[in-house]
């Protein structure tokens, strides 16, 4: 800036020291910007999007045609599948497996009995056909394709219940039951069917007794409800603070996984076209032509090792049909991209396996589990711990046994080990130096440290009463196998008689 513009900033600043004060700020800002390119606009940034939208507006309106194109993806595109079913059955697995937390070895056992009739079985399920584990799945499954699943209470009394060792059943519902036409509440905002108390927190949900696009419609209209949030369960992936409603995971890698699909028809079409070789039979005569036709038929028959002589006359010239080259890299390439906008490996996308190492394949899947990790977090704070909460509801105002307070404890799946040897070994060495505890290693092993604690104490109980010694604990045979190789020569060698 020369002297004329610091002149005219004194004179502002004289005159009227608002106006200046705001023309330095924009000169600062506009300082600020052109040191960043990303921030400057031009050739180079022409079509770049940058809205100044909150985590919830980023996605307001387009929810709907997110999740339809999501879920067409996952019917009909076989990657999006497979990465729907990646994502599954590392999150969830064979389920995550609640145990009751109490000090009463006696109380926990009856606690359990109880919850495991409820929770371990269709009586659990609103429609009477998945248990707990079921559901977990089902939810996760949902949030990857939806971004986001409601689970509703419903209390059941009467005839209703009498089966049910615990009052209540769980509805799973996706979010098109959402009703988006109601603006207000009272004092509250509702925006896209979710109602907002005046600090913001959500206050109810406006549900569709039916789903809009049934194909069993009882009703002419469809009609909404207020549902308070302590009846629903809200599962959604959150990205941005102050964000309250989920994206579909695949939207990141939309674009790409529908130009790899287009791609991919195109190639196959290509290798049709390639897989067809014709002759095209050509005559020096035109009057030729008519009279010599009938004798192309043993031409229009060739089979491996046959000699066919061409009419007399008549010239044969090969087509060329077109190559396919580069297509395995290209594919390796954005199937890579694809892997890591979900935030899992190729190779678990894709089942290739080719290329990689243990090492490489190592450092993918620990980079892939750290991903799992907090995805099961997910499940377990908003839709396990969720469930705890409707139990201990339901145990108090049913007193199935009074006076017992109980809590739940959520163990996720165990991960896959690559090299069990090894790993097990450098568990057993944590534990024994202090470094971690025998009961965090059992979980992060998908085990339960109660039910192994019972379970050796009766295994020891029945082989005393049975008069069985109790069996010696070996270390793992790699374990032994590296101890016996650090065991030096002194130790080894044999005294002298």
């Amino acid at each position: 800036m020369g002297w004329i513009g610091r002149a005219l900033d004194r004179a502002i600043g004289e005159i009227a020291p608002a106006a200046g004060r705001e023309r330095m700020a924009a000169r600062q800002a506009m300082g600020l910007a052109m040191n960043y390119d990303a921030a400057s606009r031009g050739r180079r940034t022409e079509g770049w999007k940058a809205p100044a939208t909150d985590g919830d507006a980023a996605a307001f309106g387009a929810r709907e045609r997110l999740r339809q194109l999501s879920r067409d993806m996952v019917r009909n595109r076989p990657y999006a599948a497979r990465a729907r079913e990646v994502v599954v059955s590392n999150v969830v697995g064979t389920g995550i497996v609640p145990s009751v937390v109490h000090a009463d070895a006696g109380v926990q056992e009856q606690v359990w009995q109880v919850l495991s009739d409820h929770l371990l079985t269709p009586a659990l399920d609103a429609r009477g056909e998945l248990d707990l584990y079921a559901l977990q799945e089902v939810v996760i499954g949902t949030v990857f394709t939806d971004g986001e699943i409601l689970a509703r209470r419903r209390i059941r009394r009467g005839k209703y219940a009498r089966e049910l060792p615990l009052g209540f059943q769980v509805e799973l519902i996706e979010c098109d039951h959402l009703d988006t036409t109601i603006t207000s509440w009272g004092r509250n905002e509702v925006i896209e069917g979710v109602e907002y108390s005046p600090i913001g927190d959500i206050e109810a949900y406006h549900l569709f007794t039916e789903h809009p696009g049934s194909a069993r419609m009882r009703g002419a209209l469809l009609r909404s409800e207020r549902v308070s949030w302590r009846d629903v369960l809200h599962v959604r992936r959150l990205d941005r603070p102050g964000q309250l409603r989920g994206v579909p995971w695949l939207a990141p890698v939309m674009l790409t996984m529908g130009d790899l699909s287009d791609y991919q028809e195109a190639e196959i079409l290509k290798q049709k076209m390639a897989s067809l070789l014709a002759g095209i039979v050509t005559y020096d005569k035109d009057d030729a032509a008519a009279s010599e036709v009938r004798k192309l038929r043993g031409l229009s028959k060739l089979e491996p090792g046959a000699v066919v002589a061409a009419p007399h006359g008549a010239q044969v010239s090969w087509t060329t049909p077109p190559r396919v080259e580069g297509y395995p890299d290209f594919l390796r390439e954005n199937l890579g991209a694809i892997a890591m906008g979900i935030g899992i490996t190729r190779e678990s996308l894709t089942g290739d396996l080719s290329g990689v190492n243990f090492s490489s394949g190592r450092m993918g899947r620990m980079e892939m589990d750290r991903n799992v990790e907090r995805w099961q977090r997910l499940v377990i704070l908003q839709f396990c711990q969720g469930i705890e909460r409707w139990v201990q509801e339901a145990w108090r105002l049913q007193k199935v046994l009074p006076g017992e307070a109980f809590g739940l404890s959520h163990t996720a799946p165990r991960r896959a080990l690559i090299d069990p040897n090894d790993e097990i070994d450098a568990m057993i060495k944590a534990v024994e130096g202090g470094v971690n505890s025998r009961q965090n290693v059992q979980r992060t092993l998908g085990l339960d440290p109660e039910r192994i604690r019972r379970e050796r104490a009766e295994d020891e109980t029945k082989d005393a009463a049975a008069g069985l010694a109790a069996p010696a604990l070996q270390a793992p045979p790699g374990a032994r196998d590296k101890r016996a190789r650090q065991t030096t020569p002194a130790q080894t060698e044999e005294k002298p008689a």
